[in-house]
């Protein structure tokens, strides 16, 4: 007996076997409970989702043979021959090969005979954006007003191609892509059941190489199972696609990590040994970014994934929350960049050392804290250098120094000569301070706000406070507060001198004489949103 491929031989029977189109299954098998089924459905969605088969399962519980039902029996003589394709009274028609007008005029001409030995005649086109537009207008009259007897079943991958004249006469049902856990857990109880050993690495592949089609899953576990010799294993699978093993991507964002140039070239130069798909290897290194960026934020949303949690947890350490964001969209425009590119291998490098160079500057590291590894010379590279921010002159006691840092004003005038960065500058820019004494200051913080409090960026501002006021002792305290009872912080006091500035700006204008002759010739109004404060010159 031939073989069968799985994705054949695991087609859905009934509605409850269908993954990842809750939706439309709900609004079917409803339709059918209470005998409310329109004339002409239409299933839009990519490859592989399940058109063609909710199709076929809405013609089998249209002529089961216990009645029109919200869930065919599947062992009727009616529903068994649906299955098998022999169904007289069910018509597939493939557009792609009959676009004439004619082919759809010969497809009608039987539409006003009664179905053979079903209860309706349904006629299930495929691809239906591929007839011609006299197909199109050949079709609307009967499409609209078919007999009673006669179902219309249309599938397309591109429904903007369709007449709004015919998406008018049709419920449309839109089948979203597949998640990759869906597709992961209906390979996991085919293989099961099959008694095939696996691994969910392996699935986690798969399943993201199918790009939300079930069908390319099941093709490709097919495909994975003659590879692996009976057995679906990570590494052979990720072989089998031309991916490169996680350990290859560990190590490169370890280079990264450390600002290891001689490193990252090293990895680089060893890939391009292998066979690989460069956009796929592109993939893996955006998703292990998303693993690090996710453990960053919720650690407990990676329990139930697969991973390395000890290799994540390292490099979520190692690399700043800032520049996982900055890695991530460079890979993403290198991944858009790479048709554009000589050849594969030379827009990945080109991405991977953009990480590299385009990083933001280092902040400086906290007292005992190790300093940052220093990016190594790039033989042949530019010796321009990127200009620093021009850091706080702290040879000389500070404005402030002496201050009660507990009055807002204050604060906010110390937190604006700091020259904070990145997500600490947030922080200290929500800060609302409450009492200072001895050298430590008690600052409130909203309760919305509460993520941004961590101990190495309060020991950053605590540096940068230390710092600019010369002093050898400063502690900064948080306190979670409601919104309401925060105080004021260094962000509402620069919104405040803001609107205040404007205000100025709006009645030093409103009182010049030329503004003024403005508005009596022309009738005018000043808007005052539009009015700007000019630049201040400031004096040394």
């Amino acid at each position: 007996m031939s073989y069968q491929a799985l994705a054949r031989r695991w087609r859905p029977r009934q509605f409850a076997d269908v993954v990842g189109q809750e939706s439309t299954v709900t609004a079917l098998t409803a339709a059918l409970a209470q005998d409310r089924v329109h004339h002409a459905f239409l299933f839009a969605g990519t490859r592989g989702v399940g058109k063609t088969t909710l199709a076929r399962l809405l013609a089998k519980a249209l002529n089961c043979e216990s009645g029109v039902v919200a869930e065919p029996c599947a062992t009727c003589a009616a529903c068994i021959a649906i299955d098998e394709g022999r169904y007289v009274d069910l018509i597939e028609v493939d557009a792609a090969s009959r676009t004439r007008v004619d082919d759809t005029r010969e497809l009608l001409d039987n539409v006003q005979y009664a179905p053979t030995i079903g209860r309706f005649k349904i006629y299930l086109i495929d691809e239906v954006h591929m007839l011609s537009g006299h197909s199109f207008n050949a079709l609307l009259k009967t499409l609209e007003e078919p007999p009673p007897h006669v179902k219309f079943l249309l599938a397309t991958t591109d429904p903007q191609k369709l007449p709004p004249t015919v998406l008018s006469r049709c419920l449309q049902f839109n089948l979203r892509a597949l998640q990759i856990d869906a597709i992961v857990g209906q390979m996991e109880k085919i293989l099961q059941e099959e008694g095939i050993r696996f691994d969910s690495d392996a699935l986690a592949t798969l399943a993201r190489a199918a790009a939300g089609s079930m069908r390319d899953g099941l093709s490709l576990l097919d495909q994975a199972i003659a590879f692996g010799g009976g057995n679906v294993g990570g590494m052979a699978m990720r072989e089998m696609l031309g991916m490169v093993e996680t350990r290859h991507v560990e190590r490169l964002l370890n280079a990264l990590a450390h600002r290891d140039t001689e490193a990252l070239i090293k990895v680089v130069d060893d890939l391009r040994t292998r066979a690989l798909d460069y956009h796929l290897l592109l993939d893996d290194v955006l998703v292990a970014l998303h693993d690090v960026c996710l453990y960053q934020i919720a650690p407990e949303a990676l329990k139930e994934k697969a991973l390395d949690q000890d290799q994540i947890a390292e490099l979520a350490e190692l690399i700043m929350p800032e520049d996982v964001q900055l890695y991530y969209q460079i890979g993403l425009l290198g991944k858009a960049d790479l048709p554009l590119a000589p050849d594969p291998v030379t827009g990945f490098e080109m991405a991977v050392l953009r990480m590299m160079l385009f990083r933001p500057d280092e902040t400086e590291p906290a007292p005992g804290a190790a300093a940052p590894p220093a990016p190594k010379h790039i033989p042949g590279a530019s010796h321009r250098q990127r200009v620093a921010p021009a850091k706080t002159d702290v040879s000389k006691p500070h404005r402030l120094r002496g201050a009660d840092l507990s009055e807002p004003a204050m604060w906010a005038a110390l937190i604006d000569d700091a020259a904070l960065e990145g997500v600490a500058r947030e922080l200290a820019m929500n800060l609302a301070p409450r009492k200072y004494e001895a050298g430590q200051l008690t600052a409130g913080l909203s309760t919305v706000l509460q993520h941004l409090d961590k101990p190495e960026r309060r020991t950053m501002i605590e540096h940068k406070v230390r710092a600019l006021l010369g002093e050898d002792t400063f502690v900064l305290s948080v306190v979670e507060a409601s919104t309401q009872a925060q105080g004021e912080t260094p962000l509402a006091v620069k919104g405040r001198n803001i609107a205040e500035a404007k205000q100025r700006a709006y009645e030093k204008l409103m009182h010049d004489p030329v503004v003024q002759d403005i508005i009596e010739r022309f009738d005018a109004t000043v808007m005052p949103d539009s009015v700007e404060p000019g630049q201040r010159r400031t004096e040394e």
